[in-house]
């Protein structure tokens, strides 16, 4: 297997990483930690004209037909400047769910608009009794003469408040009651009896809760036929997971970086910290803690089209290993810092709080070295 880059790919990672390095500074990033909508419209209007969001969508509905790996490439990218735009609930979840779910119609009216930067989704599927079990879906929908009736609440909405339409997950009742299938359901953000109070998330950008108290829909809100929508939450949600992983990996460099060159510069007793041994030999674990989770994010990102359970394994797996590593560097950049690590005067604890809330998103590192055992088991001959 050839791990590396292609010529596109690699002017995809130089052209987003001189992006971000001239346009995402701490100024940038202050003003919008005080900013109600937790992002910039103008970033995200250049984003659609870099073609950013419009990578992952089939060039059938006005995209460039990207995969994984190059999203993988652009969210790495969007960790070193610690971005805050909408891009995994709308790009990565949203137009995945919308292409993988929705009619024909459906994605002709959608996947362009997220493409051009018109429309933003988001995903509205965790509950608070389901602890990160994607099966666990208390949110019904139920069918009427006029379309569905959908009731129940949702938790953790990734810039739920910025959406312009909702994609909520609930179980359908049709006639005959439960009907034991999942279905995705297009609600307007504007919709009569949809609650929306967002909140700000640690490490920057927004999330929000929302309540959902008898909201009418048409009978067009469900995304395609009606067929149960498990799978293709599990495929979206593992996919999201890789992202983020890569993101959390220029995350860490950023960290790793930072720290190398404060520990040149900062002297103890009129040598460098660097110069002590003890300082070289955790620098060194940082860097191969680094250096595994980026091997971890580049497999989850090759395997979101296997089969499920190789799928989920190598998401679950990355999320676990990630997870333990972002930790690891986060704890050292700042021990190493001393008391300024945790100052708003450097960004490191900017970083290090987008890294412990990584490692909280979809499930703890604990949560997914449990699934990662009992996928395993179930692909061992009895």
């Amino acid at each position: 297997m050839d791990l590396n880059l292609t010529d596109e790919q690699r002017l995809l990672r130089e052209s987003a990483e001189r992006f971000v390095a001239e346009s995402y500074d701490a100024d940038h990033r202050r003003k919008m930690a005080n900013d109600p909508l937790g992002f910039s419209p103008a970033m995200w209007t250049q984003f659609a004209e870099l073609g950013w969001l419009a990578l992952p969508i089939a060039e059938e509905f006005g995209g460039l037909g990207g995969g994984a790996v190059e999203i993988g490439i652009l969210m790495d990218a969007f960790g070193r400047g610690l971005v805050s735009e909408p891009y995994i609930a709308t790009v990565v979840l949203g137009a995945a769910l919308i292409e993988r779910c929705g009619s024909t119609a459906q994605k002709q009216a959608i996947l362009p608009k997220i493409a051009d930067g018109s429309l933003k989704l988001a995903f509205a599927h965790s509950e608070r009794a389901a602890r990160f079990d994607l099966a666990k879906v208390a949110t019904t929908a139920h069918k009427t003469a006029q379309g569905w009736r959908l009731a129940g609440s949702k938790i953790a909405v990734l810039d739920g408040h910025a959406a312009d339409e909702i994609i909520v997950s609930a179980h359908i009742h049709d006639h005959q009651g439960p009907s034991g299938r999942i279905g995705l359901f297009l609600v307007p953000a504007t919709t009569p009896s949809l609650a929306i109070s967002d909140y700000e998330r640690l490490g920057g950008g927004r999330a929000c809760n929302i309540e959902l108290s008898d909201v009418q829909l048409p009978e067009d809100a469900l995304l395609g036929n009606g067929h149960d929508a498990l799978a293709a939450i599990e495929w979206a949600v593992d996919r999201a997971m890789a992202a983020l992983g890569a993101e959390a990996v220029g995350i860490m460099q950023v960290l790793l970086d930072t720290t190398l060159e404060y520990t040149k510069i900062r002297k103890q007793f009129g040598r460098p910290l660097s110069a002590n041994q003890v300082i070289r030999h955790r620098l060194a674990d940082m860097a191969v803690q680094v250096d595994e989770a980026r091997s971890m994010a580049l497999r989850a990102a090759l395997k979101v089209d296997s089969d499920p359970v190789e799928r989920a394994r190598a998401a679950s797996g990355a999320k676990a290993k990630i997870g333990r590593s972002a930790r690891f560097v986060g704890e050292q950049s700042i021990q190493l810092h001393g008391g300024m690590g945790v100052t708003e005067e450097l960004e490191v604890g900017a970083y290090f709080k987008r890294l412990v809330a990584f490692d909280t998103l979809f499930g703890g590192s604990a949560h997914h070295y449990g699934r990662h055992a009992r996928l395993g088991r179930t692909t061992v001959p009895a």
